[in-house]
């Protein structure tokens, strides 16, 4: 029998198979995905076979291959992924520009990591509501910033309801993966696009403006207008995973277009004469933030660096 896998909560898979039953299921054995070393072989969004047993629940015992998936270096295991979600149509990547700040960092390396694996994103800038107007501004900014190169940029508020009818027309008939730091707002939001799901909120901690884990596990949510939305818990880093230095370039838009007019085709765009990069990044044509984020994931190679908080 196959089917979607819909719940993660640790050991345990829940499985919407084909006929529309769901079981709960486990991986069978040492079953690992070849080629992959992750914490969670089996992943939410994943079309998966299971072999039910005597006693209601079944086996996971092999896993279609994923058109793509979301990927990060595993915070507590060095050498390992996590798999946030599989075979995904879009990205909604919530950011705060306080209460709490989400970096430029983190948010560059969520974009990368969806090039690599070709999925595209949605930035979606929550809380306007509790802006100052110097706030604003920066947000403004930052939305100028990465209209410009090229990603599609949503202000809302979830508390007060601005804005989501514009998210909503874009989830629908599509599976799409929500992710952001904690304390962004992201089941704030989905109770405002999906009445009725419920899920739990938790206040922002005021001795360090940062979030609190609301969700523990992900799953895929069934939208009223058909397709899904896919809530995971929040990340406070976010390593890259499996990146050669060489091909890291290729994932900032703009770094990549521009390195067409490096003197050298082997230009890493860090001290080489004739960098076209560098002398865009210095007419500011290239954000500086950019350009740092993608040094930063130069670095990534260092098993220590993942550690720290993205």
């Amino acid at each position: 029998m196959k089917g979607l896998v819909i719940k993660n909560t640790g050991s345990w898979y829940t499985v919407k198979a084909d006929d529309g039953s769901v079981v709960e299921s486990k991986i069978k054995g040492n079953f690992r995905l070849r080629g992959i070393r992750s914490t969670n072989p089996v992943a939410v969004g994943d079309r998966v076979e299971i072999v039910c047993n005597a006693e209601g629940t079944a086996f996971i015992t092999q896993i279609e291959d994923r058109r793509n998936y979301i990927v990060r270096k595993s915070q507590n295991l060095s050498k390992q992924s996590h798999i946030i979600a599989a075979n995904v149509d879009q990205a909604f990547l919530m950011v705060t520009v306080s209460h709490p700040q989400t970096s430029t960092t983190f948010i560059d390396r969520f974009l990368a990591s969806a090039e690599a694996y070709s999925v595209p994103v949605v930035l979606v800038f929550n809380k306007t509501d509790l802006l100052t107007p110097e706030e604003r501004h920066y947000q403004q900014m930052m939305v100028t910033l990465y209209e410009t190169v090229g990603y599609v940029c949503r202000e809302v508020s979830a508390v007060q309801g601005d804005g989501i009818d514009g998210l909503r027309a874009l989830l629908s008939d599509r599976v799409t993966v929500l992710s952001g730091n904690s304390g962004v707002g992201k089941s704030t939001l989905i109770n405002a696009l999906v009445p009725g799901v419920n899920l739990r909120t938790a206040e922002i901690s005021d001795a360090h403006d940062a979030g609190m884990h609301t969700t523990t596990f992900s799953e895929m949510i069934e939208l009223p207008a058909g397709g899904y939305l896919i809530d995971t818990p929040g990340i406070k880093g976010f390593g890259t995973f499996d990146m050669e230095p060489e091909e890291i370039s290729s994932y900032f838009k703009e770094i990549f277009q521009t390195s067409q007019h490096c003197r050298f085709s082997n230009c890493t765009h860090t001290h080489e004469p004739g960098c076209a990069v560098i002398e865009a990044v210095e007419n500011h044509y290239i954000a500086a933030s950019r350009y740092q984020s993608y040094l930063s994931m130069l670095e990534d190679k260092d098993d220590q660096k993942y550690r720290a908080a993205f």
